[in-house]
């Protein structure tokens, strides 16, 4: 074989045996961003998503929903990013049982600048939708009316750049003038 061959499968071998959690890529016509998921903290939350990704469920959805805090700077920007197929595939999402409510307080996990998190109203009925958090927001960790936070169970470790360029996006509101693609999410 040739040793260039050999080299490539053994890096891809060393890297994939590396990481201690899953490691996701949300492909973007922005880029893509990559994420690792945090299966030992939030299993309920992690196996649901990762069981959607392998299900194909994410292709060719999107990000439709930005928030920007007032007064922030283009460069300090903060705020989030959500997507997810409620645009895409409103009836599938509309239709996917709720994933049991894995709390920060549960987990650990805070909701600081890149953290993944369930999109939800009430405690048990976060599904397919998923933000990004753009800056500290550890108010999503237990400011719900019911104090229980949203799920947070992954952090971006590489696109954040296409991330802010996302929510640079234009804007009505709340709403993405046009959604930004997410042409798929596969493991990595």
């Amino acid at each position: 074989m040739n040793k260039l061959f050999i080299t490539a499968i053994l890096f891809l071998l060393v890297s994939c045996a590396s990481h201690k959690n899953p490691h996701i890529q949300i492909s973007t016509n922005f880029g893509p961003i990559e994420a690792e998921l945090f299966a030992d903290k939030a299993p309920k939350t992690v196996a649901a998503f990762l069981s959607y990704i392998d299900s194909g469920l994410y292709k060719n959805c999107s990000f439709y929903r930005v928030l920007v805090e007032e007064g922030a700077s283009s460069k300090d920007n903060s705020g989030l990013i959500q997507g997810g197929i409620w645009q895409s595939n409103n009836k599938k999402a509309v239709s996917m049982p709720g994933i049991p409510h894995e709390s920060p307080k549960q987990t650990g996990l805070s909701h600081t600048t890149g953290t993944l998190s369930l999109a939800r109203t009430t405690a048990g009925s976060a599904n397919t939708e998923f933000f990004i958090c753009i800056g500290d927001k550890t108010e999503f960790d237990g400011s719900n009316a019911d104090g229980l936070g949203f799920a947070a169970f992954g952090r971006v470790v590489s696109g954040m750049k296409t991330v802010r360029d996302i929510q640079n996006e234009p804007a009505n509101g709340e709403s993405f003038a046009k959604p930004i693609l997410i042409l798929d999410i596969k493991r990595l």
